[in-house]
């Protein structure tokens, strides 16, 4: 299988590690040049990862349309709010069969759309075209070939068998399942959780605190999910459950560390300056909060830490307000 990687940043970067590791002919578009000439002269990513070696047959360009032509299968790393205009010079060179499996996960703030919604608007792509790929996987450990599992989730399940059965390995192992629209959501609507969780780090707060975060979390983000047509069971597996569970507690989570540091005084401006990756989360929360209000589910985590990073509270305040909030009976949905 011939297969073509959209975005060399870490992730974009240990997946197309993991497509060479599994014998595919692997073509990876990098937007800045020193990163192909780093990969394809070095075997390293000299922006991402840098100190980790990468599989010899992985070749890397930054002429989109050469990577584009060059197969059937695009895997999509390219941060969300970037999508558009990416996919929009893209769309001269689709061809007819050509399938996306985007692991972008975010919402598009200007518009609240998913990637599988992007990619329908600029390449007129159709779901059962379209797979989400997503789970409890930080970039270093798939590189590094720590054992780890991920989702392929498309509304044709045949076509996330094919894909499930070529990209997987003992190091990365792929479930496949048919809800497109909760495994986007589960990537996306965690990261305002892990910024929070980052935030309960930072004031020194306990496990206590951590916990109930977390659970609470999952609980809104699976009302919001359920609310745009998701499965609910989705949010208990490894593209809800496991991915909040490891972007909350793991010390490599971009979005955790952004409100561990503002949980310790430092400015948002201050720690995106100082940051050399996207950071999802920050973009993707105040969309989540809107998203929330167009579809009435009530959604306080979000909503707080949206306004602390729109600079409307600070990270004290907003524990306070969440604990002071009226009392309610706890629910299922």
């Amino acid at each position: 299988m011939k297969v073509s990687v959209f975005g060399l940043g870490s992730w974009g970067t240990a997946l197309a590690q993991q497509m060479a590791r599994r014998g595919l002919d692997v073509r990876a578009w990098a937007r800045e040049p020193e990163v192909a000439e780093g990969i394809n002269q070095n075997h390293r990513n000299p922006l991402f990862l840098s100190d980790l070696d990468l599989h010899p047959a992985l070749i890397a360009s930054s002429d989109l349309e050469l990577v584009a032509r060059h197969s059937d299968v695009w895997i999509w790393v390219v941060p969300v709010q970037f999508s558009r205009p990416v996919m929009d010079t893209l769309s001269g060179f689709l061809r007819p069969d050509v399938k996306v499996v985007s692991s972008s996960k975010g919402i598009e703030s200007s518009t609240l759309k998913r990637m599988d919604e992007i990619a329908f608007d600029e390449l007129n792509l159709p779901p059962t075209r379209f797979c989400a790929l997503s789970g409890p996987t930080f970039a270093r450990e798939v590189v590094q070939g720590v054992p780890s599992l991920a989702v392929l989730a498309c509304p044709d399940i045949l076509v996330a068998g094919r894909l499930q059965k070529a990209f997987s390995d003992r190091h990365l192992r792929f479930y496949a399942g048919r809800d497109l629209v909760g495994v986007e959501l589960a990537g996306a609507l965690k990261n305002p959780v892990a910024i929070a969780a980052g935030i309960v780090d930072g004031l020194g707060l306990g496990a206590n605190t951590q916990a109930a975060l977390m659970t609470r979390g999952l609980h809104e983000i699976t009302r919001l999910g359920v609310a745009m047509g998701a499965d609910s069971s989705t949010f208990r597996g490894l593209a809800g459950m496991g991915d909040l569970i490891l972007t909350c507690t793991g010390a490599l989570s971009r979005n955790r560390t952004v409100g561990q540091r503002m949980g310790q005084g430092e400015s948002l401006q201050a720690i995106l300056a100082s940051m050399n990756e996207v950071v999802e989360g920050v973009r993707t929360t105040p969309a989540a909060a809107e998203l929330a209000k167009r579809h009435g589910v009530y959604m306080p985590i979000v909503d707080t830490i949206s306004d602390l990073l729109l600079g409307k509270t600070d990270p004290e305040e907003a524990v306070h307000d969440l604990m002071t909030k009226e009392l309610k009976e706890e629910a299922t949905l």
